[in-house]
């Protein structure tokens, strides 16, 4: 079985699903499966895959998990409870292998589906690199580990990364090998990890906000399109009243988010995550954008966590450490460098109430939305917005 804890998840999910919980409990939500490898087929595993997606009803929140989770000071004890009482229910999920491609649907209450995106996606991944191990083990992986922790350990005391790979790991032993090893070989330059179930087990700090999807489902849930990603961001702000407070940038576009980040709602957050785009770019963009603010950059914190390797963490820490607080989240790059090329798969919400729903982006090819015509006035209305 590859999922072995119900915590065996990106905190984000958690985080996101109480404020679904709290705010949209009756929504409808669907996804959908992409694989971007396009000389892979995953249809093979199709059968594997929806095994290991059936065995997931199994799944229970311990009392040691439940206990853990409770001291978090921004889960909510309701929230925990539900969690405590949660079952997924492999009847949302249907697996098959479609014309070209491996094909994973996913149905039902936002608040319970939510959880599927990272196990699902951990189990395609682990189920095809079974099949495809590394071609001298995992000593090139221990090596390309051995150098990424010389380079962190050359580094500045104030800087730090975060393990940010479960969704497209190599396999659920190998992450937590990977973060016993940094916590060994460099304990001062790891900030934590995303995955819920290790930062518990190993002692670290569980790390993660928001995702796309909380934006995308506000599409269906704002008073209007245009108010949708103002309407996202003032209910997480609701939710978690300036705790968790690292908004995400990019679901729209960066112009767009910058003519909604303003004011009250600027100061209000802590920071912002860059997912796509030039990060240098981006970076001087919102350093720009808070001192139109009138807000200290260096009161802020810029993420980062777009294809990130150590290189070129490296890089941006050296150019703005003194002019913002920085943090790195490093995903792929840290659970899937062993050896075979890592696949570049997806689940994302396509659909919230039975209204299409999508993201823009400032990487176009990050897109994927049922109703074309919808995406397209989705553009318009965002394009219309940063005009004005």
């Amino acid at each position: 079985m590859i999922i072995q804890s119900l915590l065996d998840t990106d905190l984000y999910k958690l985080t996101m699903m109480q404020a679904v919980l709290h705010h949209f409990p009756a929504a409808q939500a669907e996804y959908q499966f992409r694989c971007r490898t396009d000389d892979v087929d995953l249809r093979p595993y199709a059968h594997a895959v929806h095994s290991e997606i059936e065995q997931l009803a199994a799944l229970r929140l311990t009392d040691a998990e439940r206990a853990w989770l409770a001291a978090l000071p921004w889960m909510s004890e309701d929230f925990v409870e539900h969690l405590s009482r949660f079952r997924f229910d492999p009847r949302q999920v249907t697996v098959r292998p479609g014309r070209d491609q491996l094909e994973i649907t996913i149905r039902g209450p936002w608040v319970s589906t939510i959880l599927y995106e990272v196990p699902v996606l951990a189990i395609v991944n682990e189920t095809y690199f079974r099949n495809h191990p590394p071609a001298y083990g995992f000593s090139d992986a221990l090596m390309r580990l051995g150098y990424k922790a010389e380079l962190m350990a050359g580094a500045g005391p104030d800087f730090a990364v975060t393990e940010f790979g479960t969704r497209r790991r190599y396999s659920r032993d190998w992450q937590e090998e990977l973060l016993r090893g940094l916590t060994r070989l460099v304990p001062d330059h790891l900030a934590g990890t995303s995955n819920v179930d290790l930062a518990r087990r190993l002692g670290l700090k569980p790390s993660g906000t928001m995702a796309h999807e909380f934006f995308q489902g506000c599409q269906a849930l704002a008073p209007s399109l245009g108010e949708a990603q103002t309407y996202a961001l003032e209910t997480w702000l609701r939710e978690y009243n300036g705790a968790l407070g690292v908004a995400l940038s990019d679901t729209y576009g960066l112009e767009a988010f910058l003519a909604d980040f303003r004011g009250e709602i600027a100061r209000r957050y802590t920071g912002v995550r860059h997912d796509s785009g030039d990060p240098f770019e981006w970076t001087e963009r919102m350093l720009e954008h808070f001192r139109r603010e009138d807000i200290d950059p260096r009161d802020k914190t810029l993420i980062y966590s777009d294809s990130l390797t150590v290189p070129l963490a490296l890089e941006l820490h050296e150019h703005f450490h003194r002019r913002a607080r920085l943090g790195f989240g490093i995903g792929t790059n840290l659970t899937n460098d062993v050896g075979p090329s890592p696949l570049n798969i997806v689940v994302k919400m396509t659909r919230l109430n039975g209204q299409a729903v999508a993201k823009i982006s400032d990487d176009p090819g990050k897109s994927i939305c049922p109703d074309p015509s919808y995406l397209d006035n989705l553009r318009d209305v965002y394009r219309r917005k940063v005009a004005v």
